[in-house]
């Protein structure tokens, strides 16, 4: 399982024939007002017509409404362009579309694609997808004069603080659910939650052969670029960027997609950085597409709710996937994995590798079946066991080896569930400076070796409800000689063995009286 899933993944890259306009010829002007739409329209209809090719834009400040891409085009942006998409919400048509684990209607995305072959977006400019328009604002993210600002520039704030751009947006979940409701499949039907409707920037769906490769995409309405049901995918040297902010601003969401590298590419988002999925729920489950044979490396994250993240909407299955070379500063969370009761779905064959964190606010790693927590209120709840069914998780086969972090508030973190602990997890060779240690709930064939913790409060190492538990060579630095090296808790814990556990001050050993003694073996 490791050999496999450490191989290296090389998509197949699009072929481009050699043919190439330049939006210019078609009327086009960067002077930051002319509406291009129709000169890129032209230009890539030309091109379309011609076979394929290649369509440049130059540099300037090229004002457009969305753009429906085609087969054997490269829409190449030269140094010093800058693609901006239209504020004007009724400047994109409503389409059938994905969002968040599902197929719905949505606003045509900027840069937009369907059942596609050989498309590429290369270069070094950037794509603006003027999201400050669309995106709905929390009160507490901003400072109190950026919040006054965004005041008085319009919009309208709900009961909960939240800004939103439009009334119709304000009210766009319960005008969406009565629609939906209704059974319409007529587009036209959802005009009026057309403001609520935020697209993401890039939307390719069921293509093959994608590159992207050099320019800059920041700033979307929603997710940044959203691969769906596609295959072949080669990601490159590119700079994903959303203000810290941006609600649902994920940076790159590889959703049910087949034989996909990322490398080499920065990310700073206000959500999930590099987000693996394939579907939220049952839909997830029909489609039954996974995504799979997936490589990420020599990527850096800055800000994001995640670095490398798995889920939350992951039904249809995440397998063979390989990760390594990455650095993570000031993200929310490092390596984070999670779902929750009712998605169902198998992650399996993950390794990851050659890690570095920095700052990361909450855990270095992080397993969290308990995503959308009870009743959303984010806690875990460890003691109830339901059924094991179709909608139950599993996350399995996992190795994460060689991580360096300084500083996070848990260096690892896992709330399996009862019914389905997080199972054959292998963490080693890693050094991690964190408040707190390691934290397992619901763990099993759980392997933990060669770990220095610095710096951790409380017990360096707790283990509730968890079995098979294999712990070698486990040191912590700092802390106090109050603190607990091992906590074990729980009457289903079983065979938890420790050697050559230390610290660096005396540390006691706590067994709780519901585990049978002969369970915890210390040598």
């Amino acid at each position: 399982m490791i050999k496999q899933t450490k191989e290296a993944i090389c998509p197949d890259l699009p072929v481009i024939p050699e043919y190439t306009v330049t939006i210019t010829d078609y009327g086009a002007v960067g002077d930051g007002v002319y509406d291009n739409t129709q000169a890129f329209h032209q230009a890539i209809e030309a091109c379309a017509k011609a076979g394929g090719g290649k369509v440049v834009i130059p540099p300037g400040i090229w004002h457009t409404g969305p753009l429906s891409l085609q087969s054997r085009i490269e829409l190449h942006t030269s140094a010093g362009a800058l693609v901006v998409f239209s504020k004007q919400f009724e400047a994109y048509p409503i389409r059938m579309s994905t969002y968040e684990g599902r197929q719905m209607f949505r606003c045509q995305s900027p840069l937009d694609g369907e059942g596609l072959e050989d498309i590429a977006i290369t270069g070094s400019g950037i794509f603006d997808g003027s999201g400050e328009a669309w995106r709905p604002v929390k009160q507490g993210k901003l400072t109190e004069s950026q919040w006054d600002c965004l005041i008085h520039s319009g919009g309208v704030v709900d009961d909960e603080g939240l800004w939103w751009p439009t009334p119709a947006a304000r009210d766009g979940e319960e005008t969406l659910a009565r629609i939906e409701q209704s059974g319409s499949e007529d587009p036209h039907d959802y005009a009026p939650v057309r403001d609520y409707l935020r697209p993401n920037l890039l939307s390719l769906r069921k293509c093959k052969r994608i590159l992207l490769s050099g320019p800059t995409f920041q700033n979307s309405a929603a997710w940044c670029l959203h691969p769906w049901a596609s295959e072949q995918i080669t990601i490159q040297n590119i700079t994903v960027r959303n203000p810290w902010y941006a609600q649902n601003g994920d940076g790159l969401d590889i959703d049910s997609c087949k034989y996909v590298t990322v490398e080499n590419s920065s990310f700073d988002v206000g959500d999930d950085a590099i987000c693996l999925k394939s579907g939220k729920n049952e839909a997830g489950r029909l489609l039954g597409k996974p995504s799979e044979r997936i490589s990420i490396r020599n990527c850096t994250v800055y800000h994001g709710h995640g670095g490398i993240v798995v889920g939350s909407e992951m039904s249809g299955g995440i397998k063979d996937v390989y990760v390594s070379d990455c650095t993570f500063i000031g993200t929310d969370i490092g390596i984070r994995f999670k779902s929750c009761r009712g998605r169902g779905g198998v992650v399996e064959n993950i390794f990851i590798e050659r890690i570095r964190m920095r700052d990361i606010d909450g855990d270095a790693i992080s397993f969290n079946l308990y995503y959308e927590g009870i009743a959303g209120s984010g806690e875990y709840q460890t003691e109830v066991m339901l059924p094991v069914t179709e909608e139950t998780p599993v996350f399995q086969n996992i190795v994460i080896q060689d991580i360096v972090c300084s500083g996070a508030h848990t260096a690892l973190l896992i709330n399996g569930l009862p019914e389905m602990p997080v199972e054959n997890l292998t963490v080693k060779r890693s050094a991690i400076t964190s408040r707190e240690g390691i934290v397992c709930r619901n763990g099993k064939n759980l392997s933990i070796q060669d770990i220095v913790l610095r710096n951790q409060e409380n017990q360096l190492l707790l283990f509730h409800q968890s079995r098979n538990v294999q712990v070698a060579n486990v040191s912590g630095e700092g802390g106090s000689q109050d603190d607990r090296l091992l906590v074990v808790t729980g009457e289903r814990s079983r065979q938890i063995e420790c050697s050559g556990l230390k610290a660096d001050k005396a540390r006691q050993i706590m067994i709780s009286s519901e585990v049978e003694p002969e369970e915890v073996v210390i040598k």
